[in-house]
């Protein structure tokens, strides 16, 4: 799978861009705040229907567009998958409801036909590195509890229908909850609420277990080449609903031995999960919210059985993010067959010279990767000999 042209119209620096794409490697050269990151996020929006950086859809709209009444930023992609030429537009529209309050909404076309968006996400795919996304080791479980969402919706389309239903299914559970402690009632009107929530949570729970078994595997063997057989990476997966049982004796699952929950099947976890709610109603009506399942979930990196998140240094918390993107990779084309595009903002900056080029003969294996750079000699002759080279210069783009 590769970009063959790409057009942006009122996306961030971008008041119109329209490109066709070169297969294999594309290096994009330029200072900062000159768009490089902002059409590697383009590019990633097409997979994910997400922003990785934005708060919210509004900040992907130009600034000089938003003067106008109703301002629309627009994605245009053509790409080739499996033979086949496919589009797919997204428009950002911004405009003014009756409340006189601006909104965004989305509108998604594949192949010229309008689709939901969830129909779509997973029709291409790509991987995207940022500097920023360092954070996702070291900062609140909520950011990768994300990772893990716009990761698995690529390869499982039905996976983002599950969240939405489960996350409304959790915020009228709450609700009901709260009013349970404040006014008393029925406690067997949460019945409703708890069989959706095992059921959507259950689910998602068997793919995230699925996901970060699998994910491990290829994601520890690149950190042991980057790391010249040093380290021995693990992710492991801090459910909020333990479904395996605690070893007679025993309070807690140890953190630094490796728990293997993949043979789970989704009954027993299903069944789980719903006896866990029953047993808890009372406590949970006490604190007026819901205390387990997936949204409370987590993920600790870990190397040589230490926390990354609290002890890490930041080369190794670096080239745990960058294996785990190699990792994205390899799990992508396995699941569906074809490469995604790779996307790598500044990957070169803080690794030694052995490590580059151990990065650049990987990047060489995949059919597309779009790179940037404030430096181009980061790049080895022989790598930018077999990629094209571009600069971009406030949302320009220059062929050398």
């Amino acid at each position: 799978m590769y970009l063959t042209h790409l057009s942006l119209t009122d996306f961030r620096i971008f008041s119109r861009l329209d490109q066709d794409i070169p297969k294999n490697s594309l290096i994009l050269v330029g200072d900062n705040a000159q768009g490089k990151t902002s059409l590697l996020e383009a590019v990633y929006f097409i997979s994910s229907m997400d922003s990785i950086q934005a708060s919210n859809s509004s900040e992907l709209i130009n600034f000089s567009a938003q003067r106008n009444k109703i301002a629309v930023a627009r994605i245009v992609a053509d790409y080739r998958k499996a033979n086949r030429e496919h589009q797919i537009e997204i428009r950002l529209i911004q405009d003014t409801n009756t409340n006189g309050n601006q909104y965004v909404r989305k509108e998604v076309l594949l192949d010229g036909r309008k689709r939901k968006i969830n129909r779509v996400i997973g029709h291409f795919n790509a991987v995207l590195f940022l500097p920023h996304m360092l954070q996702m080791i070291t900062e609140s479980p909520r950011q990768r509890r994300r990772y893990l969402n716009l990761t698995i919706s690529q390869v499982h389309p039905g996976y983002h229908d599950l969240l939405t239903e489960y996350n409304k299914a959790i915020g009228q559970r709450n609700a009901l909850l709260k009013q349970l402690n404040e006014h008393g009632g029925d406690p067997d009107q949460l019945a409703y609420w708890d069989e959706l929530v095992t059921q959507n949570g259950s689910r998602i729970m068997y793919a995230r277990i699925q996901f970060l078994q699998e994910l491990e595997q290829q994601a520890a063997s690149i950190h042991q080449e980057l790391t010249r057989g040093e380290e021995v990476l693990r992710l492991a997966y801090q459910p909020a609903y333990e479904p395996l049982p605690n070893p007679p004796g025993q309070i807690g699952l140890p953190l630094q031995d490796p728990v293997d929950r993949s043979y789970l099947s989704l009954e027993e976890i299903e069944g789980g999960l719903r006896e866990a709610l029953l047993e808890l109603r009372e406590k949970e009506i006490y604190r007026g919210v819901t205390t387990i399942g997936p949204h409370r979930d987590d993920v600790l990196f870990l190397s040589n059985g230490i926390d990354l998140g609290t002890y890490g240094s930041r080369g190794q918390i670096r080239t745990t993010l960058l294996a785990l993107k190699m990792a994205e990779v390899g799990w992508i084309k396995e699941k569906n067959g074809h490469w995604p595009v790779l996307l790598l903002d500044e990957v070169l900056a803080e690794l030694d010279e052995t490590r580059r080029e151990d990065l650049l003969d990987r990047l060489a294996k995949t059919e597309q990767s779009l790179l940037t750079t404030a430096d181009a000699s980061l790049f080895t002759p022989a790598f930018r000999e077999h990629s094209r080279v571009w600069h971009i210069q406030k949302g320009r783009l220059k062929m050398k």
